[in-house]
């Protein structure tokens, strides 16, 4: 350095830009640019950027526009001129910004002696497996079903018109339910335990935007490979699995558990994670049998409304084609009364399946690929059942529920697995449906009363919020459409109790109860989270099986 020349040193301050807007057609490499001149900067100051949200704004179908929060690291001396704390440059809010910081604990120094049995590989297990491989417990996934690729093959030979098969099918299997559930990665929650499972999810496989999309979505077709790449992730770590291995049993001695008895024999252990999905009824009635403490909770029940995704598209982006460059539209709906009817889980440019677990039971669902091309967008309409609806107040009351109107769906669809389909307009007329009726559901389809397939409770927020969210849509919301169900496995009916420090169940020591078939979840993120949370609380107690 020449003498006399003083080299200068910036403090890097990172900032959070909120409220940046592009039009759709604006390329996401303008930001930076954007970002500086609403900074008052030069680009080349910036010296880090990166998306933190992005959702569209769809409010205006005149000016629609993507909607930013960026996080933008820029030299110190640029915050001191803009002044302390949060404030507005033009549209644009900027504030101060420091991330809260992923952690995991440090390693316990209990002893265990076998590793971590977890059952169910869905968003839970596979979460809980990965944190605990990673920290070097080894654990071992037990799975009732089968690899994901043969489970694509049996799904298949089903969707044609084979046979049932219990332990290989839309809800059984590798990556669980959720394998087959549309892929929608949103999440009520934010923070680091919600970032870095979608960190996880783009890293498997995934796709980067994952992280900061307002409403992820992956597609059918591309969770198979998520999911492997999951698996093989958790392997290299240390961890295995055993497919086509459902726990049956469970050895527990003065409020102990010792192992896992298994269709594959006898597991030794002290730390056994129940991942086992919301469809598990099996294993519910055994769990209850041992005495694990478990109540009814709330869930949803209801139809699954099916229309042409045209009717959407045009009522969502108007007379333009937007559909051409956003991609199929999607829609949330609510009527709000003394029950409240809602959308869940709507598939755009989707396909109507069946959400079957239990031979000679019926019940609807629905999926979409990453592309969304289906003519047909499909979305729950369900009410939130209270256990008070259920009719007993035993545990597994809401399960018996369900089962009741999957049964009589089963014999509308002529014990063939096929449909019960009714167009909309003839449900809310009390008439019986004629000719022919389209649909995505690929077994096949059949003419049925769909009030014959609901409580009570949901035909009175059915035939109220219908003609309501119709004259919303000024007529495009019941044009052409029909109603398939029940819709009824949108969550589970159970919750198996747990301590909220612990995450044990209480009076079973080891007993981890984790993610949607424990009643702790809704989703794939959250249920994943949910497995995170526990892997925690299992290292912060336990010392690592590589360590002894």
């Amino acid at each position: 350095m020449p003498l006399g020349v003083r080299r200068i040193q910036y403090v890097a301050m990172p900032l959070r830009v909120r409220n940046l807007r592009l039009g759709i057609n604006e390329s996401e490499l303008a930001l930076p640019e954007r970002v500086a001149r609403t900074l008052g900067v030069r680009s080349e100051d910036i010296l880090h950027w990166r998306i933190l949200r992005k959702s569209l704004d769809a409010r205006d179908k005149d000016d629609l526009a993507f909607v930013y929060s960026v996080e933008v690291t820029v030299p110190e001396d640029v915050p001191r001129r803009l002044g302390a704390g949060a404030h507005a440059v033009g549209e644009a809010i900027v504030e101060p910004y420091v991330e809260p910081p992923f952690h995991m604990p440090e390693p316990g120094t209990e002893p265990l002696r076998h590793p971590p049995v977890i059952v169910g590989s869905g968003p839970a297990g596979l979460a809980a497996a990965y944190f605990l491989a990673q920290y070097g417990y080894r654990p071992l996934v037990l799975e009732r079903g089968k690899p994901v690729r043969e489970r694509i093959a049996d799904i298949r030979r089903f969707d044609a018109g084979g046979p049932h098969d219990s332990e290989s099918n839309y809800l059984f299997g590798e990556g669980g339910a959720g394998t087959f559930s549309d892929g929608k990665l949103t999440c009520r929650n934010s923070g680091p335990d919600v970032r870095r499972i979608l960190e996880l999810f783009a890293e498997c496989k995934g796709k980067p935007s994952l992280v900061y999309e307002h409403r992820p979505h992956l597609g059918s077709n591309r969770l198979p490979a998520v999911v492997k790449a999951f698996r093989q992730r958790i392997e290299r770590l240390g961890g295995t699995f055993r497919f086509q291995c459902r726990v049956e049993d469970l050895d527990i001695l003065d409020g102990q558990v010792r192992g896992v008895c298994t269709s594959s024999g006898y597991i030794p252990a002290q730390v056994v994670v129940l991942a086992i999905g919301h469809s598990a009824r099996d294993t519910y009635a055994m769990l209850l049998q041992r005495g694990l403490p478990m109540v009814p909770k709330p869930f949803q029940f209801g139809v699954r409304i099916e229309q042409p995704q045209e009717n959407v598209n045009r009522f969502q982006y108007g007379a333009q084609p937007l559909e051409l460059k956003l991609g199929a539209a999607d829609y949330t709906v609510v009527v709000h009364g003394g029950v409240d009817l809602y959308s869940f889980c709507m598939c755009a440019g989707g396909y109507v399946i069946p959400s079957v677990s239990e031979a000679e039971h019926f019940c609807t669902n629905g999926m979409s690929y990453s592309r969304r091309d289906s003519p047909f967008a499909n979305s729950g309409l369900v009410v939130t059942l209270e256990p008070a609806h259920f009719g007993s107040p035993h545990p597994l009351a809401g399960v018996e529920l369900q089962r009741r109107y999957e049964r009589r769906a089963w014999e509308l669809g002529l014990r063939q697995y096929y449909c019960p389909i009714q167009w909309a307009r003839d449900f809310l007329a009390d008439r019986p449906s004629r000719g022919k009726v389209p649909s995505s559901y690929r077994r096949g389809v059949v003419l049925a009363e769909i009030a014959e397939l609901l409580p009570p409770i949901i035909l009175q927020a059915l035939r109220r919020g219908l003609p309501i969210l119709d004259r919303r849509w000024r007529g495009l919301f019941l044009r052409e459409a029909t109603l398939v169900g029940p819709e009824a496995r949108g969550s589970s009916p159970v919750r198996i109790l747990r301590e909220d420090q612990t995450r044990m169940c209480p009076g079973f020591d080891g007993i981890y109860p984790i993610g949607e078939g424990a009643g702790y979840a809704g989703g794939i993120v959250s249920a994943a989270v949910d497995g995170l949370r526990t892997a925690r609380a299992i290292i912060a107690r336990y010392a690592p099986l590589e360590k002894r």
